[in-house]
């Protein structure tokens, strides 16, 4: 493949000189260092030119920017410095095999494993027991749906789903399909919800389960589940919920919800990646489950493999600090996002929300932009990380599936992008993405023949 020339943080070029030309500070030294091009030659280090363009630039307040500004949590989090201060003996110190019980290291880090099942129980309102953890969301999601599939395949082969659930779920309802069993996949409102009362009109005496998302991924909207719960447990039938974007973010609260399994990853609320649980309701009803992973025996004979000892306490103390600060940072990020959505609006005509206006994750908004290529204006933002859609979906060249289930014109969603906020974030970085974004959404349009002669876009 030929060098374009073209340094790359994720999908997203690095050029200097429209750095420079958008304000940033950018020393000459460097620019003569990538070339008079502006653009990184191979085998410079992309870290430490990106730092060196970016430290010398000032907030409208005290703080230092450091670019690119992440605004991408929905993808994933950086992990709490308490959280990973907690795993750190556990690699070097206290090493054990959380299943070697016959000496000390190994009741160490099983004595830490249990701590962390406690903490996990407690943020869901769980018992300790009925918290089984796994290698993160797509492995809690295939084990809920596959596993509950083949203990009950005797009551029968029909599954509900949604059509703007993660991949992680579609996926193994498609194997599923493939194996003979009937998938009901219902469709979504403008703001991409489902009613309970659909989910009770697709039920059928061989339902075995209905999986329903708590919080999309790409458009932040939440579903009525206590409702939908209300209406399986009425009719006796199994409800899953990948919960991943929710936990740490919202209250989930599994008894208030009514759901019978639900699915979790560490890493996305400031935890460490490669480590997840799945909620697993022992009473009332007690949920059967046919294991994935075959071997040792661990986690009740459901998951079988040697513990992640340190990312297991990584998820109890990310959840431990997400049960004391989750009211306090929840209301700081709304306001952070609100005051980006408010400041979009007064200065970018033709912009449009995805997902409910209010019924939604506090750190997310999601908004097409008339007259505008997502891709082309996640490229002209080297200062900014972001995306378009969904992390695993990056590779398509398709719109968003979940804004087409929505009723997004193919244009409009093209021309998406999301912005997931988090701990991090701070007012002055959103000032920043006021400045910069739409100056390049202008410098966009200006090139577009369609923005000269427009008319309104359909929604």
């Amino acid at each position: 493949m030929a060098n374009t020339g073209a340094s790359r943080v994720g999908h997203i070029p690095i050029n200097l000189a429209l750095l420079r030309d958008a304000g940033t500070l950018v020393d000459d030294s460097l620019l003569d260092a990538a070339g008079r091009s502006g653009r990184q030659q191979p085998g410079q280090n992309l870290g430490l030119l990106c730092y060196n363009v970016t430290k010398g630039i000032r907030g409208g307040g005290n703080d230092m920017l450091t670019f690119p500004i992440y605004l991408d949590h929905h993808a994933t989090t950086r992990t709490d410095p308490r959280v990973l201060e907690a795993m750190l003996p556990y690699f070097t110190e206290q090493y054990g095999n959380a299943s070697s019980v016959n000496h000390a290291f190994g009741e160490q880090a099983q004595a830490a494993v249990d701590a962390a099942r406690h903490q996990v129980a407690l943020l869901l309102n769980a018992h300790h027991r009925d918290i089984l953890f796994t290698c993160g969301a797509t492995e809690s999601n295939n084990t809920a749906i596959k596993g509950v599939a083949e203990a009950y395949r005797h009551k029968g082969r029909h599954l509900i789903t949604v059509a703007t659930e993660h991949p992680s779920v579609l996926g193994p309802c498609e194997h599923l399909e493939r194996q003979g069993w009937t998938i009901t996949i219902l469709p979504v409102d403008e703001f991409g919800r489902v009613a309970a009362a659909q989910v009770e009109d697709a039920l059928r005496p061989e339902t075995v389960l209905v999986s329903v998302m708590l919080a999309n991924n790409e458009v932040g909207t939440l579903q009525p589940l206590a409702e939908i719960g209300a209406v399986c447990k009425k009719h006796n039938v199994l409800l899953h919920s990948d919960a991943t974007q929710a936990v740490g973010k919202i209250p989930v609260d599994v008894q208030q919800l009514q759901v019978d399994l639900l699915s979790l990853s560490a890493h996305k609320f400031h935890g460490p990646k490669g480590v997840g649980a799945l909620y697993l309701r022992r009473k009332e009803p007690r949920v059967r489950l046919e294991p994935l992973l075959h071997g040792g025996g661990q986690e009740r004979q459901l998951r079988s493999g040697t513990l992640n000892t340190p990312g297991i306490v990584g998820l109890g103390k990310a959840c431990e600090i997400a049960r004391e600060e989750m009211a306090e940072e929840a209301a700081r990020v709304a306001a952070l996002r609100d005051r980006l959505y408010r400041g979009l609006l007064d200065r970018v005509p033709d912009l449009y929300l995805n997902g409910h206006p209010t019924e939604r994750l506090p750190g997310n908004l999601n908004v097409s932009i008339g007259y505008v290529q997502g891709e082309a204006l996640l490229l002209s933002l080297p200062s900014l990380a972001l995306s378009s859609g969904a992390a695993c979906a990056t590779k398509s060249n398709e719109p968003s599936p979940v804004l087409r289930a929505m009723g997004r014109s193919d244009e409009l969603a093209d021309a998406s992008l999301r912005f997931g906020l988090g701990r991090f974030n701070t007012q002055e970085e959103i000032d920043f993405v006021l400045e910069e974004l739409p100056k390049q959404i202008e410098k966009l349009r200006l090139l577009s023949a369609a923005w000269q002669g427009r008319t309104p876009h359909p929604v």
